[in-house]
């Protein structure tokens, strides 16, 4: 996750650290070529020193040129930086792969494929395979911990046309499940339905047992207090939206900063793949007191590299 989280408790970033995101002149300084992008995946993947693993020596590795690879200075096996990351098996160039990743750290509402097709230059195909493979990538860095201390718990129905059907009519709407922590992060789930063997599970396994949850009037939520949880509601169908502390607001305008960007930037989402729009609202929702470490997370954390 781009936040630090040291004993249970968010760290707070320093004023360099929450400063506004990368400029674009700050980025093509940085990441002028693909031999700058291919040379920082190496430093933080493997860098001078590694030890083979072939000859098991350290090595000084030396570029090799006919592809996106470093060999070793004593045997000459190669690494491979790109493997595990998502320019893996990609002709597109690694510099545009960053700037599409820059894209998606300095936009508050995401990057449609159309928009990455006309700034990259790239075709619609190739835009739209870049853009859910860093969405993919964000669900990686960003991570799940449990939740504690005060958690709001809330359903949302995203898409679907109801024209003529009413307003409350939902069978044809995706169901997102969502958790978040009073100032912490936001969990999101795609789920089938709202029934109380579905979502209950959910929550126990994310949210720490002894945690005030507040949720609406769901009838779902009913025997959290038997589970471990102090679990208090608000009754929206009553016109209720506030008892005390009692509340699921910062839920619901995660909801809506999330629907607005469907409607807005990408006009259709579909049902199959909601989950990664989801969750890239979600990443830049949890980084919201870091902005700036989004970038530099996105192209440094990847899986643990192959030998």
């Amino acid at each position: 996750m781009v936040w630090a989280y040291i004993v249970g408790m968010k760290r707070t970033p320093t004023k360099e650290e929450a400063k506004a995101s990368l400029t674009i002149r700050e980025f093509l300084a940085q990441f002028s070529t693909d031999e700058a992008c291919l040379n920082h995946l190496f430093d933080i993947r493997f860098g001078q020193g590694h030890v083979c693993p072939k000859c098991a020596k350290k090595s000084n590795w030396f570029r090799f040129k006919a592809e996106r690879a470093y060999a070793c200075q004593w045997c000459g096996h190669h690494l491979h930086p790109t493997v595990g990351t998502p320019f893996e098996d990609s002709r597109t160039p690694l510099q545009l792969w960053f700037y599409a990743i820059y894209l998606f750290t300095t936009s508050r509402h995401g990057v449609p494929a159309k928009e990455l097709e006309r700034q990259l230059g790239v075709t619609y195909k190739t835009a739209w395979r870049m853009a859910h493979l860093i969405r993919s990538h964000m669900e990686f860095v960003d991570g799940e911990f449990p939740l504690f201390g005060n958690v709001e718990i809330d359903e949302a129905y995203v898409g679907g046309r109801t024209q003529g059907m009413g307003r409350r009519y939902t069978g044809n709407k995706t169901i997102v499940f969502g958790m978040m922590q009073r100032d912490g992060q936001v969990m999101t789930k795609i789920v089938p339905n709202v029934a109380k063997k579905t979502l209950q599970p959910i929550i126990e396994a994310n949210v720490a047992s002894g945690t005030t949850v507040h949720t609406d009037e769901l009838r779902s939520y009913k025997g959290l207090n038997k589970a471990g949880y102090n679990h208090k509601t608000v009754n929206h169908g009553a016109r209720e939206y506030v008892v005390g502390d009692t509340h699921v607001n910062g839920m619901e305008n995660f909801w809506k900063h999330l629907k607005g960007s469907i409607r807005s930037t990408h006009i259709h989402v579909s049902k199959k793949h909601l989950h990664k729009y989801a969750k890239e609202f979600e990443y830049r929702f949890n980084s919201r007191e870091n902005p700036s470490a989004m970038f530099p997370a996105l192209v440094s954390q990847f899986s643990k590299p192959s030998p």
